[in-house]
């Protein structure tokens, strides 16, 4: 029974799709590993329950950076989902794919023409159960839930309605024929209610007897013999430890789990790893390297009108989602929102992206501010700051050393992006559109004035956007830590199937991304297998 033909180390955005796609295989045994409960909270169902989720450290890993030192020293909060659906399981649910540029440079990247825009959209496709019905860039069918939002907020059409009038344009599709432009974001929803991976994915095939789910376990390392990934060490609770064994494993435990995983077994930059007393299996430098995340910066402004989520009467709101699915209950809160490219872009691609949320929101909702306002999130698309990942010690419990990098590009790009989005944000809440609601600023306190003002605002409030890739990237390379196929250079039968796979970051969030490269590599792992 312990045994396996794939272990799945993570349950959240891929490893839930890897399990319902190698396990249709009746033959194959499959087993899905978790370090984090199940998902029966209602409040990850709830789409609202977002606001709640926060604070919640058994749904959450509960990451800080090192200090920043482009940011003031700052520690940043990084949360990451730690249950079934992982990150899906808590974020705010926005559907976005990127555009095809993104796709055709990881192509380039890796070599491989499967990576590019046209061969890898019908694997975002076969995911897809769109309400908007099928054609050529939607898709319907699959088991992910995307939808239009059933409850949007007044503020949130202000918002759109503002940008038009700063001369953007609006789009109803971000995920149609171009992406510019603002509106309303679809969300991976099904009648209301949460559509995380875990119930996408994993719900419908608990049932299928070759496929094992093992919650509130601990892999600490990977099992390498003659070069050969054989299983895996796992911890349950305080019990000691236990050996798996598996033709082939899977990582899915995403951008900061997973590099963390492979250096605790081994693999990874040979001198950092004896600086811990690990053996070294494998000399693969860029292991925690090249990580890359979207800086975000939020501008606040007061409401002279109650019309906020800031202060619902959260009795009554849930009290017509048990019953309905609808109202503020199925908001996923970032309802509406935008793209722009810059007066600074690099090629033809949006590198600005916009979340508006109408209510006061500080410090990831951590800090609960008094009154009723909005919030605009800012971030640069296309960052070339660069940060890395290093262990603390070769404990698997101790958290892993984030080093985000922010805005350390030497020439200064990324910081006058952000400084450009910040801008357009405060010009986007000046319109008319918003003259009606306009109270006092939060954030910035007072109106800036020159690039360096705003600077400083950003190195004081900026935060994360909750998109870390990049720290085992596909590529051609001999540096790079995946092939095409996302095997493991060095190591034979071991795979990485998560976002730390991504050459860099897609324009956009990354969840879809991260389900498509696992649709993809599930189809790749079974004609091998």
């Amino acid at each position: 029974m312990n045994t396996y033909d794939f272990i799945i180390v993570g349950a959240g955005s891929a490893g839930c799709v890897l399990a319902n796609r190698l396990s249709a295989q009746p033959g194959k045994r499959v087993l899905l590993i978790e370090a984090g409960a199940s998902d029966s909270n209602p409040l990850i169902h709830m789409p609202a329950g977002i606001a709640r989720l926060a604070n919640n450290r058994r749904l959450n890993w509960n990451y800080h950076t090192e200090p920043e030192p482009q940011l003031h020293h700052r520690r940043l909060w990084w949360p990451r989902g730690k249950t079934l659906g992982g990150s899906s399981s808590i974020n705010a649910m926005c559907y976005v794919r990127g555009v095809p540029a993104d796709y055709d440079a990881w192509a380039q990247a890796c070599a491989d023409p499967r990576w590019s825009w046209s061969q890898v959209l019908p694997w975002f496709l076969r995911g897809e159960n769109n309400t908007r019905g099928a054609d050529a860039l939607h898709g319907v069918g699959g088991p992910l839930g995307v939808s239009d939002l059933r409850h949007h907020n007044v503020l949130s059409s202000a918002l759109i309605d503002a940008a038009c009038e700063a001369g953007f344009e609006r789009n109803d599709d971000f995920n149609g024929t171009h992406q510019s432009g603002f509106g309303l974001y679809q969300v991976t929803q099904r009648d209301g209610r949460r559509c995380s991976a875990a119930a996408a994915y994993l719900k419908t095939v608990r049932h299928r007897v070759n496929l094992h789910v093992r919650t509130g376990a601990l892999v600490e390392r990977v099992l390498i013999e003659q070069g050969r990934a054989v299983g895996v060490m796992l911890r349950h609770g305080h019990r000691t430890s236990e050996r798996i064994e598996a033709g082939e494993v899977i990582f899915a435990a995403g951008a900061i789990n997973t590099p963390q995983l492979l250096m605790l077994s081994g693999l990874g930059p040979a001198d950092h790893l004896r600086e811990h007393g690990i053996d070294v299996i494998a000399n693969l430098p860029d292991v925690g390297a090249n990580l890359q995340d979207h800086l975000d910066i939020c501008t606040l402004d007061g409401s002279t009108r109650k019309v906020t989520y800031d202060h619902l009467n959260e009795l009554t709101t849930g009290l017509r989602w048990l019953m309905h699915h609808d109202g503020p209950g199925s908001s996923n809160i970032a309802e509406a929102g935008g793209f722009v490219r810059s007066r600074l872009a690099d090629d033809a691609r949006c590198d600005l992206q916009f979340h508006f949320v109408p209510a006061l929101l500080d410090d990831h909702g951590r800090h609960r501010l008094d009154g009723y306002g909005y919030t605009l999130h800012a971030c640069y698309l296309h960052p070339r700051s660069r940060g890395q990942l290093r262990l603390r010690s070769a404990d698997p419990l101790q958290p892993i050393a984030i080093h985000a990098n922010y805005l350390s590009d030497p020439e200064g790009n990324d910081m006058r992006r952000m400084i450009e989005a910040a801008q357009l944000s405060r010009e986007l809440f000046d319109q008319p559109a918003f003259d009606a609601y306009r109270g006092r600023p939060v954030f910035p306190e007072q109106r800036l004035d020159g690039d360096d003002d705003y600077a400083d605002f950003i190195r004081r409030k900026a935060e994360t956007i909750y998109h870390p890739v990049g720290s085992c990237r596909m590529g051609s390379d001999d540096r790079s830590v995946v092939d095409s196929e996302l095997r493991v250079r060095g190591v034979a039968g071991l795979r990485v199937v998560d976002a730390s796979v991504m050459p860099t970051l897609p324009s956009g969030n990354t969840n879809a991304p991260t389900i498509m490269i696992a649709e993809r590599a599930g189809a790749l792992i079974l004609g091998d297998a």
